[in-house]
């Protein structure tokens, strides 16, 4: 005769899976978005310029070997120049979870701020669009209005949507904003 042993199983739950560093184990994130890729023009220009400048061995003389050459050497100077343009747009990342909205920026290889604002603590969220080349290209400045000061974030893509989806995080999670931040001895004398 064989027993049949009936095992008991826990349920454990998962780990959640973390999404950028500092996450907190109980933080969902809602939303990410990145800043125009207009904020890379400057490498552009330079790169687009060094691989001009390549060009420059083949007007010196005239053969095919100066002009690939040149070429070569342009396009590998311009990735150079265009490298810190792009890092710094990819690795600048603006996160907004059911607590805070983080802001991550990155300046070149080597300087990286984080800015941790928790979403409690926003009192209004504008936008603004100044310029023909803000309409045109689709980009403007989104301001997040706070107890402590203003928080900046220029060169956001579709700066409509996203300060609507970021008001709409806010609202669903429950999440009222004051124009002044309530004294605690007058929340105090409504509780008695």
């Amino acid at each position: 005769m064989v027993q049949h042993k009936k095992t008991v199983t826990q349920k454990t739950s998962a780990p959640r899976q973390k999404y950028f560093d500092n996450q907190l184990d109980d933080e969902d994130v809602l939303f990410v978005f990145r800043k125009h890729p207009v904020v890379m023009r400057r490498g552009l220009i330079l790169g687009m310029l060094a691989i001009l400048l390549g060009t420059v061995p083949a007007f010196i003389k005239p053969e095919f070997s100066y002009l690939y050459g040149g070429l070569a050497a342009g396009f590998m100077i311009g990735i150079i120049l265009f490298f810190p343009s792009w890092l710094g747009w990819y690795y600048s990342v603006f996160i907004v979870t059911n607590q805070r909205f983080i802001q991550i920026t990155q300046r070149g290889l080597f300087h990286r701020s984080v800015s941790d604002l928790g979403l409690q603590h926003v009192q209004t969220i504008n936008y603004e669009v100044n310029g023909l080349q803000e309409t045109v290209l689709g980009f403007g400045t989104i301001v997040i209005q706070t107890y402590m000061g203003d928080l900046f974030i220029h060169d956001v893509h579709h700066p409509a949507k996203t300060q609507q989806k970021i008001v709409d995080i806010i609202r669903k999670e429950g999440i009222t904003t004051e124009s002044y931040p309530q004294n605690p001895e007058t929340i105090q004398d409504e509780k008695t």
